[in-house]
């Protein structure tokens, strides 16, 4: 069976950019060692959440004398809380294979390798000229996403890359629109954009094919890493941290800012720029990666632009990551956490203005700006590019109409996420405030205040009542009336004339 014979399959509808918290429920000794039992959630929702039993955490270290203790248990649990904690806010740990299969099992139990190698196999049968040198394995992020370094049979020297990744859940464009717009790829030619060498897809799944490059990504230059490395060992946890040159900044940044332009213009939705997905070719940065948003895949930095409703566009999201990758390039490193309140010292303060106006709390309050005004801005507007390489990517009109109701739908969802995590964060704040122990203590102020005012009331109250009583009974007397006897008639006459 080819590769295009593959029987139809639905998309992946699980996002796994989603964030997984984990809370230590309980604790239970069995024999000669404890076993936590720790509860998993996907994102806001509570409904979304599980029990994990049965596990035993390695760290922090072991007691050899008492560790059944129940308060050896009860500060070890804070431990493997905190560990626990760092993990899942680590945003390169969190996203790990390990880590998901290790939290949310019942999501993440199938063998992904082995089945981009069977999808791989298959397309061989129809395309006998590759051939597989060896897996990849783990160099990207994504878990659905697997890599194979190739060759040309008759050109056994040439060394090629293979990816395959599974259809993701913003994936909207029709089966026939998406084949044909994967299939497009070859086509685009641009400065800026690594050339696709092939491309073909399914109902389920694509598969390209991009020659090898040895210097690798943007993310390998600054963090001076082995391309073939596996994601985590590269970027985990880097020995030296240091930031590019400014002019490498200037350059490699306007370079982007013009592919992206470029990609924005033709109405093409792009969604996923970060370090890694800029190959570096001598003093030329190239985007990778274009088959990502028809595949409907999330964003690396999804969990964070989630947070803010401002960034409701894939312009506003292209120019947010663009602000991540500068900083990035900028320090060497990503940033703690965003929005920033403050910038470290920079090579220029035309730098620090391009990250403020992207990574600040006013930008993310307040919104990005478009790409056309970056390219105004002072760090990039002097610099001059040399290539006479003319860009050429024709899109047919049809597919442009299915490219814009595409990108309609993937922004449809994402603001729908935010306005999810917008009412759960005001939701939480209020709790928060309720239960806050200077809250408490107004409570009680204002509990106390109204019993004074209710005892005082109720004592006035028997006070007169009490009068009445003692008023009855001194001799003045009034008519008694039947509880049934109607009201009488007022005295007060009326004259009219006769």
């Amino acid at each position: 069976m080819a590769f295009m014979e593959k029987p139809p399959a639905r998309k992946v509808l699980l996002d796994d950019t989603v964030p997984l918290t984990a809370a230590i429920e309980a604790s239970q000794s069995l024999q000669s060692h404890t076993e936590y039992i720790i509860r998993v959630q996907r994102g806001i929702s509570v409904e979304n959440s599980w029990q994990i039993a049965g596990l035993s955490l390695p760290l922090p270290p072991k007691k050899l004398i008492g560790n059944m203790d129940r308060e050896f248990i009860a500060e070890r649990q804070k431990g493997l809380q905190n560990y626990l904690n760092v993990i899942t806010t680590n945003h390169i740990l969190s996203n790990c294979e390990l880590v998901k299969k290790f939290l949310d099992p019942n999501n993440y139990s199938a063998n992904y390798t082995e089945i981009a190698l069977q999808q791989v196999s298959m397309f061989f049968r129809s395309e006998p000229k590759w051939e597989v040198v060896e897996p990849l394995k783990d160099i990207g992020w994504r878990i659905r996403k697997k890599y194979f370094l190739m060759k040309i049979k008759n050109q056994p020297k040439e060394r090629l890359v293979l990816s395959w990744a599974d259809l993701g859940p913003d994936k909207y464009l029709s089966d026939k629109d998406f084949q044909c717009l994967i299939k497009l790829l070859p086509s685009c030619l641009h400065p800026y954009i690594y050339r696709v060498t092939f491309a073909t897809a399914n109902e389920s799944s694509a598969l390209l094919i991009r020659m090898f490059n040895e210097k690798g990504t943007l993310k390998d230059l600054i963090y001076k890493a082995k391309p073939k490395d596996p994601f985590l060992k590269k970027y985990g946890n880097p020995k030296k941290i240091q930031g590019l040159e400014l002019q490498q900044i200037k350059t490699y940044g306007r370079q982007i800012l013009e592919v992206l332009k470029f990609l924005h213009d033709k109405g093409f939705p792009y969604g996923h720029l970060h370090a890694s997905n800029v190959m570096l070719d001598g003093d030329t940065c190239r985007l990778l990666d274009l088959e990502n948003s028809l595949l409907g895949l999330p964003s690396f930095y999804r969990s964070c632009f989630s947070q803010f409703r401002k960034i409701n566009t894939l312009e506003s999201v292209d120019v947010h990551c663009f602000g991540h990758l500068l900083y990035e390039m900028t320090y060497g490193r990503p940033p703690d956490s965003v929005p920033v309140d403050s910038f470290p010292p920079a090579p220029s303060m035309a730098v620090v203005a391009v990250l403020e106006s992207t990574l600040s709390c006013e930008a993310c309050k307040n919104g990005m700006p478009t790409v056309s005004r970056l390219l105004q801005m002072p760090l990039f507007s002097d610099v001059l590019l040399t290539t006479s390489e003319k860009p050429q990517f024709k899109i047919p009109t049809k597919l442009k109409e299915a490219l814009r109701i595409a990108k309609e739908c993937i922004e449809k969802r994402l603001i729908e996420e935010q306005k999810q995590i917008h009412h759960h964060r005001r939701l939480t704040r209020a709790q928060s405030h309720h239960g806050s122990e200077e809250e408490r203590k107004k409570r009680k102020i204002l509990a106390r205040k109204k019993s004074k005012r209710s005892a005082v009331e109720n004592s006035e109250e028997h006070s007169a009542k009490y009068s009445n009583s003692n008023n009855s009974g001194s001799g003045a007397s009034s008519p008694l009336t039947s509880p049934s006897s109607p009201t009488p008639p007022s005295t007060a006459v009326e004259h009219a004339p006769f």
